[in-house]
């Protein structure tokens, strides 16, 4: 047996797994097993680049014939490593198909084990390789943000790179909790949230000070003496010094009271009850315990390992989060929850103590990883026995309710495609519906949508936007389908003609009715497609949902009972498309309300833009204007007003 990686985990795989990164339903159909002549020939492969493999650390990569990544993995010494993979007979039936696959290799060497596992993890999160623990959902984490290169500094919203002098806390586990967070901190502090330009153009104060949000620093209604005890009210309370702020609230609310100033009493008392319904949002008590700590807890059961994540930061919880990564059913927890860490941490700095469920097989090499990454020292642990397991405990618990809460859901979810496959006569339960809708006004910013569902429900990382390129499809809703159908498909047939990544629809939906479906079966045709199930769904003739028309080729159109649950599940994958494709839209005709005609004229940048602006008032009325009139704009001479006038002028 190859020795566990704890960057990666090397024998787990997810063959069957979803395209959303969710875990593989129990039960999922497993991919036929290779050939003995395939296997042998995996291993010679492998033998045959053992003979120039040296004995130091590093990362090696399976690789199929299409070049696709199977796995990558990191080993303390390469040829130790690698040399397991050519004992087939004593691998596990996961990686026999691994090997019977790969079809060449590639290796980097590193000079420690630690850079491997660094090196590994990177690749990992980059090229996704199907025998993997992979975590797909990772984005950055929002933060609060109190700027410090302003004299009035602002409290808002952060996530992504730290580019700006500020002081920064988190993470918080959603939006939600952030925003929430600051409004809080604004009832509190009264720390103001508009950005720079507009600080800088108010004279008078906004609804944020009438509303006590804000002291109105903008309009001099608090001095800068005033406003810096506020900012640093709240860096102490973000930081974890909330016993002192409200203590000091409270005896300046009680001095208020007793010098019969009760305006002021009443606003301390606002002010205290705001940093309260902060607290009230803990679900444990941790003050004592820990201050600034990452605590993450799995559960694994029936093949699908829920990883539950709680930031606390200056002992209060910021929130949490559940993750299913996708991985092979008979991988152990461990190693999942050491996968998971490793890509979990490759794009964000770990506290200073991480706390986890399980203990890991080598977590001091883990925790060295961290430790470099974070540049500080960082302790990771598995707590046995006191408050600090009982806080583990607590995440455990959230995880194994997510879990039952995830199979509950995949279970419903499969009778329903089951349902479907039933309805449309498919031989299987699909694994993969896509569904397709247009949007657009009159033809303006046309574009087309494609939404993604499976075993596990919307798989939103997979969903699609496509702006119309044909002038003459803009407005047509057949032409535009048949564009992005020919897109779609045509780019599936040239990038992968085998369907081995798992992108290819086993059923497709089309938001329409006759024609819209005539359109598909026409492309179908012309591609040479004819494995997929196509069904049109149109409304019925009041718009009424219900009373939806089912078209498909060969077959007259048809209608569902109104309450039948496939016909619910049917609908709300229409919405969902139709959703995705207004949204879309309208962000698109968003952007395009805040550009110009002079945009597109080339060597007019901001200065120019505004001064001819300025000079004619309108785009349209500098579209109008003469040669002379361009030239008397201050900036523009007579080569840029010749290139204006032609680009207005000029036909084509």
């Amino acid at each position: 047996m190859p020795e566990a990686s704890a960057g990666s985990i090397a024998e787990s795989a997810a063959d069957s797994a979803p395209e959303d990164g969710s875990a593989p339903v129990e039960g999922a159909t497993p991919r036929l097993r290779r050939r003995p002549a395939d296997l042998a020939r995996g291993a010679d492969v492998i033998r045959e680049h053992l003979k120039t493999l040296p004995q130091t650390p590093g990362v090696y990569r399976m690789l199929a014939g299409d070049g696709a990544v199977l796995y990558v993995g990191k080993a303390k010494n390469l040829k130790r490593r690698v040399t397991n993979y050519t004992q087939v007979n004593k691998l596990p039936v996961r990686l026999q198909r691994m090997v019977s696959e790969t079809e060449t290799m590639e290796f980097v060497t590193t000079h420690t084990e630690v850079e491997a596992l660094l090196l590994e993890s990177n690749l990992i999160k980059r090229l996704m390789p199907r025998y993997n623990v992979l975590l797909r959902d990772d984005k950055t984490f929002p933060h609060i943000m109190i700027t410090k290169d302003h004299d009035y500094p602002q409290l808002t919203k952060h996530r992504g790179a730290r580019s700006r002098e500020a002081d920064y806390f988190g993470p918080f586990a959603s939006a939600g909790a952030v925003n929430r967070t600051i409004t809080a901190l604004q009832r509190a502090f009264l720390l103001r949230n508009c950005a720079d330009t507009v600080f800088n153009s108010r004279t008078r104060p906004c609804l944020q000070h009438q509303i006590k949000r804000c002291t109105a620093p903008c309009a001099g209604r608090v001095t800068p003496d005033e406003y810096k005890a506020q900012v640093g009210q709240a860096r102490a309370f973000l930081s974890g010094k909330s016993r002192d702020i409200q203590t000091e609230f409270a005896a300046k609310m009680t001095e208020a009271a007793e010098n019969l100033d009760y305006e002021a009493a009443a606003r301390y008392r606002d002010r205290i009850r705001a940093l309260t319904a902060i607290q009230a949002h803990q679900d444990i008590n941790v003050e004592g315990v820990i201050e600034d700590a990452d605590v993450i807890a799995a559960y694994a059961e029936g093949g699908v390992t829920c990883i539950q994540v709680f930031f606390f930061r200056g002992g209060r919880n910021y929130g949490n989060r559940a993750y299913f990564p996708s991985h092979d059913k008979s991988a152990e927890t461990e190693e999942v929850l050491a996968a998971f860490l490793a890509q979990f941490y490759e794009n964000k700095a770990a506290p200073g103590l991480v706390l986890v469920s399980h203990e890991l097989a080598e977590q001091e090499l883990l925790s060295e990883a961290l430790d470099l990454r974070a540049g500080h020292k960082v302790e990771l642990a598995a707590p046995k026995r006191g408050d600090k397991r009982r806080i583990v405990e607590h995440a455990l618990t959230n995880a194994r309710e997510a879990h039952g809460r995830r199979l509950a859901e995949s279970s419903s979810q499969a009778r329903l495609l089951e349902g479907v496959a039933g309805l449309f006569g498919m031989d299987a339960p699909p694994e993969r519906v896509e569904v397709y809708d247009n949007s657009h006004v009159q033809g303006a910013h046309a574009i087309g949508a494609m939404i993604v569902a499976g075993p596990e429900g919307f798989m939103k990382n997979a969903y699609r936007k496509f702006n119309i390129r044909a002038p003459e499809a803009a407005g047509d809703d057949y032409a535009m389908m048949r564009e992005v159908l020919l897109r779609r498909f045509g780019r599936a047939l040239k990038e992968d003609p085998e369907r081995a990544q798992g992108t290819w629809p086993d059923l497709v939906l089309i938001d329409g009715g006759q024609g819209q479906l005539n359109v598909a079966i026409e492309v179908f045709n012309e591609l040479g497609i004819d494995d997929v199930t196509l069904v049109a769904i149109a409304k019925g003739p009041d718009r009424n949902a219900g009373r939806e028309h089912f078209f498909m080729p060969g077959r007259p159109p048809f209608q569902m009972e109104p309450r039948d649950p496939v016909l619910y599940f049917l609908q709300r994958l229409r919405d969902e498309a139709h959703r995705f494709a207004i949204g879309t839209h309208r962000a698109k005709r968003t952007k395009a309300l805040g550009k110009s005609q002079i945009d597109e004229i080339p060597g007019i940048g901001p200065t120019r833009k505004k001064a001819l602006l300025h000079h004619f008032g309108s785009a349209a009325a500098v579209a109008r204007a003469g040669l002379a009139d361009l030239e008397s704009v201050e900036g523009i001479n007579r080569a840029v007003a010749k290139k204006i006038y032609e680009h207005f002028h000029t036909d084509g």
